[in-house]
């Protein structure tokens, strides 16, 4: 009777079970883009292939890519992460993070919550300076999406105040707004702040229902300023896909799925020229002198672009009706989008290509296997043994590093360090990335932001490690939702060990040195 009754109960479990699991697919579905092969869009796998060798060719000088997405006619035809980053994490947008802020300033005046001539001044009447100058009274909404502030120079100080706003209306207004190009975060921080007095909500919040469930677009973060304002100009994580849509979104003037999301007007208006970047000739060859819209760049090639340091892009091409995006550390930026210019941009054709199937095998393989380089050459030493579980206490440097030990297990390298007042660990791998989480704020353009990184989760490591030489060990700290590195490289002569360092985030690769006490 027992066993009459499980069988049933069994059976009524696994349907149950594989209905979950068809909603979850659904749900899955209905938020990725629609997956295609290149050739049935009109590019080569052979294309796609030079491409990825290209960029790998260029990788030890001044482009590292983390990732690629191409879309066209609205679906995924190629794409490829560079472990240890992976589909599933987010990626620092730095000011790819505007074209966001700017979208959520055209979804505002769409709902009548603002204007384009709205006066910026008339937002923050308790912050204002003592005398309000004429040009900073003229200043409106409109001069802050197209990048005419008209000051001098951009009032970075506003981030390691208390009070950005109040610091930015502080700064002199030079020029008459709407008049002079100069690119300026600040500016950018002020749209979201404006958004936040007009809608009484954060902006990821306000986007939260109006594009992101939309889009599909789940965990998204933004750092915040001491005000709990997000802070616009940069500080978004989202995934690669995430950006392909909001690049879709756009090359679909406003649409999606048959429901209207942005109004054309806005899109229009936001992916044209607004300003021009440059005084005199436009130099042909440089994409940042191409003009710029709302928060968008002008580009090459009829085209306009999301843009963030290190080159994160997301590159609209409305004449090929597609979508590139790029996540990277890139020193050149010109560089890496160069190569889409010369590689993918030309390959398109108008209609489906043949099918080839050895070409698209062989581009799978590719895909599969991307990965950034561990070093391997030396897993060992005999110092290892030494200064394994050994503590060392350092002079007085600029990371405010007082303590490290360094344990070795096996392939792993373990170190501990001490921080200011917090102590932290990490693990190495000799042989692969060493995965882990950390509440340590890694290396950024913005790391000496006020409030900046608060409240958001544990940002995720991977280490790897090689010895140099018998006395040289290095230590490369990746942080793979950003796309930022650390490296310490420890020398072991007598009378003290001395450490290096360096971070991806400094474009002119500056290194610290100092010395155990």
């Amino acid at each position: 009777m027992k066993n009459s009754l499980l069988f049933p109960l069994f059976g009524l479990i696994l349907m149950l079970s594989g209905c979950v699991q068809k909603t979850e697919q659904k749900m899955i579905d209905n938020y990725s883009l629609p997956r295609s092969t290149p050739e049935a869009e009109g590019l080569s796998s052979e294309a796609v292939i030079q491409f990825i060798d290209a960029a790998e060719s260029v990788r030890d000088s001044s482009i590292e890519l983390h990732s690629f997405m191409i879309v066209r006619h609205g679906k995924v035809l190629a794409e490829g992460w560079w472990s240890p980053y992976r589909r599933g994490l987010r990626h620092t947008m730095y000011s790819v993070s505007k074209s966001f802020t700017s979208t959520a300033i055209g979804l505002a005046v769409a709902e009548g919550r603002l204007k384009l001539t709205d006066k910026v001044v008339s937002f923050f009447p308790e912050s204002l300076p003592d005398t309000v100058s004429p040009y900073l009274a003229q200043l409106d909404v409109d001069d802050l999406l197209k990048m005419s502030v008209g000051q001098a120079r951009e009032p970075q100080e506003m981030r390691f105040s208390d009070d950005w706003i109040k610091t930015f209306l502080a700064a002199p207004v030079q020029y008459e707004p709407g008049t002079v190009f100069l690119y300026n975060s600040a500016g950018s921080f002020m749209l979201s702040a404006i958004l936040q007095k007009a809608t009484g909500e954060k902006l990821i919040d306000y986007l939260k229902p109006r594009l992101f469930e939309p889009l599909g677009i789940k965990d998204a973060d933004w750092e915040v300023n001491p005000q709990g304002i997000n802070v616009g100009g940069w500080g978004l994580r989202v995934k690669t896909e995430d950006m392909a849509k909001l690049g879709l979104l756009y090359l679909q003037k406003g649409k999606w799925r048959d429901h209207r999301i942005l109004t054309e007007e806005w899109v229009n208006a936001a992916t044209s020229e607004q300003i021009k970047t440059v005084t005199g000739e436009e130099d042909p060859a440089n994409d940042w002198a191409q003009g710029y819209g709302y928060q968008f760049w002008q580009t090459r090639n009829n085209a306009f672009r999301g843009d963030g340091a290190f080159g994160q892009f997301i590159i609209v091409l409305p004449e090929k009706d597609a979508v590139i995006v790029l996540t990277a550390n890139a020193q050149d930026m010109q560089k890496e989008i160069n190569l889409v210019w010369k590689h993918i941009f030309p390959a398109f054709r108008e209609s489906a290509l043949a099918e080839d199937g050895d070409a698209l095998d062989r581009l799978k393989s590719r895909l599969s296997a991307l990965r950034l380089p561990v070093h391997t050459t030396r897993t060992s030493s005999p110092v290892r043994e030494i200064i394994s579980g050994k503590t060392m206490a350092f002079n007085k440097n600029p990371l405010k590093i007082s303590e490290l030990t360094l344990r070795f297990e096996g392939d792993v390298c373990r170190m501990t360090l001490r921080q200011d007042t917090a102590t932290y660990e990490f693990r190495f791998n000799s042989t692969s990335w060493e995965e882990g989480e950390t509440l340590r704020h890694g290396p950024s353009l913005t790391a000496g932001s006020k409030a900046g990184l608060t409240g958001l989760p544990p940002f995720k490591v991977a280490g790897n490690y090689v010895w140099k030489d018998e006395k040289t060990l290095e230590l490369v700290l990746r942080y793979i939702e950003s796309p930022n590195d650390e490296r310490f490289v420890f020398s072991f002569e007598k009378p003290a060990v001395s450490v290096e360092y360096s971070a991806s985030y400094d474009f002119y690769q500056q290194k610290l040195r100092w010395t155990e006490k």
